[in-house]
């Protein structure tokens, strides 16, 4: 692979939601998780302006402060970008902020509300935004769920017109909660508690890790699990069917990925009696 990057001492260890875990092991002179990302970039042929906005990221808001997320839906790879600062009106890491360093690359018309009290957005990005043939007309913008007994987040798509409420997102402690999150996923339309058991929703071989997130979307609802290890996201890179030179990719540098823990997620409903896994990604840090 033409662009690699490695693991100092000083390095970061953050996950999806940018807090901070201990390294499953020594990390120095291993792959940053940004790796895995160039990748899939390398594998879906994408516009060079693709690895120039991860510089323009890096050089308007730091290093290790955004979360990049690959997705993959009916056999084909897109991009998410999530940007956080918990200290809401406060923040120094703001939709603004993050457009006005991805400008020469990215035209956007978007003109946000900067007094709402948000904690997080993200940025859709594919290979039609990166070669300059789309404007970016979206961004979704996650505020807080007072009153929720679990840390809870809303998502609200912004564009030019109103905004739109996209999602809601309750997060589970993995080792004591799974038993509240199972019941969370069962709070759905989506789902038949008849003709459904945990373990096909809340895997086996994923739900022992840090923490379990579940989502409600407009047509489907999602499962994240957060802290998983190299060898539990080569489970779900093969189980979600990613492309043979992703899942080779890891398991060939499995050495070199082993210090870092992981987040995927799944989107799920059920069709025709059956659950049916609609979309995925994993997730990492640069």
């Amino acid at each position: 692979m033409a662009r690699l990057e490695y693991a100092t001492r000083d390095d970061p260890s953050r996950n999806y939601c940018l807090w901070d875990y201990a390294p499953c092991a020594p990390a120095e002179d291993k792959f940053r998780a940004v790796n895995l990302l160039y990748q899939s970039f390398e594998l879906a042929e994408i516009d060079a302006r693709a690895y120039d906005m991860v510089d323009a990221l890096r050089a308007g808001i730091g290093m290790f402060r955004t979360v990049f997320g690959i997705k993959l839906a009916e056999g084909r790879l897109a991009w998410e970008y999530y940007f956080y600062d918990y200290a809401r009106r406060a923040r120094e890491v703001s939709i603004t902020r993050v457009l006005a360093a991805l400008a020469p690359y990215v035209s956007c018309e978007l003109r946000a509300n900067e007094n709402l009290p948000y904690f997080m957005f993200s940025l859709d990005v594919d290979t039609e935004l990166a070669r300059g043939a789309r404007a970016m007309d979206v961004v979704h913008m996650y505020v807080g769920n007072p009153g929720s007994t679990v840390s809870s987040g809303i998502a609200y798509a912004l564009s030019n017109a109103s905004p739109k409420l996209e999602n809601f997102y309750f997060f589970f402690d993995a080792e004591t909660q799974q038993g509240e999150a199972w019941d969370k996923i069962l709070s759905s339309a989506y789902i038949d508690p008849t003709r459904i058991t945990m373990d096909e929703v809340l895997l086996p071989e994923l739900r022992d890790c840090q923490t379990i997130c579940v989502a409600n979307k407009r047509t489907h609802d999602c499962v994240y699990f957060s802290g998983i290890t190299v060898d539990q996201l080569l489970f779900f890179l093969e189980l979600l069917r990613y492309p043979a030179a992703i899942v080779s990719f890891v398991r060939e540098n499995r050495g070199n990925l082993d210090h870092l823990r992981f987040d995927a997620g799944i989107d799920y409903r059920m069709e025709a009696g059956r659950l049916a896994f609609l979309k995925s990604g994993y997730y990492g840090v640069f």
